[in-house]
């Protein structure tokens, strides 16, 4: 545990440091410790309004299109979400805007001094939003789950809403390793007699079950509302409205629908109109984010003949859906330059892409949970023996090669980790 003591006037890399080794255990589940910190803080209430967010993928898309609806209707909007790809500041936005380094730097002063337990690094910064939120006089908080639900430090928050966006098998240590008892984990959020929105089709019985006990009012896909592509626009439907040639979402699409799901079950008067603008608007870094031509204005080695493709996916159900997207896209070769976490199950990331990819670039990645190079093309060439790859020290090391060797019509797709997707846009700010 961390006994040094810090001030307003270190500076926020200094107190992330400090927050990393505040307490014996990096994730350490559970909400007895911050809920008590919570209550003595008064921050259990950041809002009139609140929204949590759980799921294994497609949580901080829906939490931006939902924030992006939410400020047309007038109203004022914090959202909480992790992890960052750059900068920390990053997981907070208050209306649309990150806040400067000493909003953090005072939030984090004050806890530490009134703090009356040991906290992680996630507990800190979840504390330090709710604290954030609650000064700015917001309408509404939107939460991303963390990790799970029923154990995560934003449940010390009663949502007025909870939304589950898709189910898979992810942090098995940590939320088992089937569907059901994942969803179980996810549907903790969930509060009894408030709506609960079920964005994955495959809904596992155990979220149903617990929707039932609680009373909850279940607003679920495929059941109770649905969408579809046709013709180029996106259609959504439930047994009371309909939504008719909308335009396509910058977003995933089923997070779009489940977004939309969301803001008609909320008591805000949410029109066709404002999902509409919202549909056009709300996107993601690193979300399959093709990147343009302003994107590398700055950079000032060669410049990429190819397209360059950066996603975040770090796990089998996002490698899916990224496999789907590029399948729809791909002209010529693909060459990834791909890495993950050492905890990550790098087979099921691997093998929905294996034969959509041509070539494999591993790198390492400098970070807490990072493996090297050499151990991701293990693993890989183990999972993909017929895979052609190789290794790199970083991102660093391969980028300027591929960029000179890609054709046109190629793709350059940088993926696998928060991590991987954050040390290349360094690299192209360097």
């Amino acid at each position: 545990m961390n006994s040094k003591t810090l001030s307003r006037a270190d500076n926020l890399q200094t107190w992330l440091d400090y927050l990393e080794h505040g307490h014996f255990k990096a994730i350490d589940m559970g909400l007895e410790r911050i809920k008590s910190v919570a209550s003595n803080l008064d921050l259990l209430n950041p809002a009139p309004y609140v929204i949590t967010v759980a799921g294994t993928n497609g949580k901080g898309s829906t939490c931006r299109f939902l924030e992006v609806a939410l400020m047309k209707l007038g109203l004022k909007v914090g959202v909480y979400s992790s992890p960052h790809l750059i900068r920390y500041n990053e997981r907070v936005r208050i209306n649309g805007r990150l806040l400067d380094d000493q909003a953090h730097i005072d939030s984090f002063a004050e806890i530490d001094q009134k703090k009356t337990a040991s906290l992680t690094y996630f507990e800190f910064s979840t504390l330090s939003a709710l604290k954030l939120f609650k000064e700015a006089n917001l309408d509404v908080v939107i939460l991303e789950v963390g990790l799970g639900g029923r154990l995560d430090a934003t449940n010390i928050v009663d949502p007025n809403l909870a939304v589950i966006t898709s189910i898979d098998i992810d942090h098995v240590a940590f939320l088992g390793d089937n569907r059901e008892d994942i969803g179980r984990e996810k549907a903790g959020i969930f509060r009894a007699n408030i709506p609960v929105i079920i964005g994955e089709p495959d809904c596992p019985q155990s979220i149903l079950a617990i929707a039932q006990e609680l009373n909850s009012q279940k607003f679920q896909r495929n059941v109770d509302w649905q969408y579809e592509v046709k013709d180029g626009a996106f259609y959504w439907q439930s047994q009371t409205q309909q939504f008719n040639t909308l335009p396509m979402p910058l977003i995933p699409i089923p997070n779009a629908g489940t977004a939309i799901a969301t803001l008609l079950k909320t008591p805000f008067n949410v029109s066709e109109q404002v999902i509409r603008e919202t549909l056009q608007e709300a996107q993601m870094t690193g979300r399959f984010q093709q990147l343009q031509a302003a994107d590398f204005a700055h950079f000032s080695g060669h410049k990429p003949k190819a397209q360059v493709i950066i996603d975040v996916g770090h796990n089998p159900h996002a490698a899916r859906y990224l496999a789907e997207r590029l399948q729809a896209v791909k002209k010529a070769k693909i060459f990834a330059i791909f890495s993950c976490l050492e905890d990550k199950e790098l087979s099921g990331i691997v093998q929905p892409l294996a034969g959509i990819i041509d070539e494999w670039h591993c790198v390492g990645l400098d970070c807490w949970r990072g493996q090297s190079g050499q151990a991701v093309y293990d693993k890989l060439v183990n999972c993909l023996p017929n895979a052609t790859a190789c290794v790199y020290e970083n991102v660093d090391a391969i980028a300027p090669m591929l960029f000179e060797q890609a054709e046109r019509k190629d793709i350059i797709l940088v993926f696998g980790s928060f991590h991987t997707v954050a040390d290349f846009v360094l690299y192209l700010e360097k």
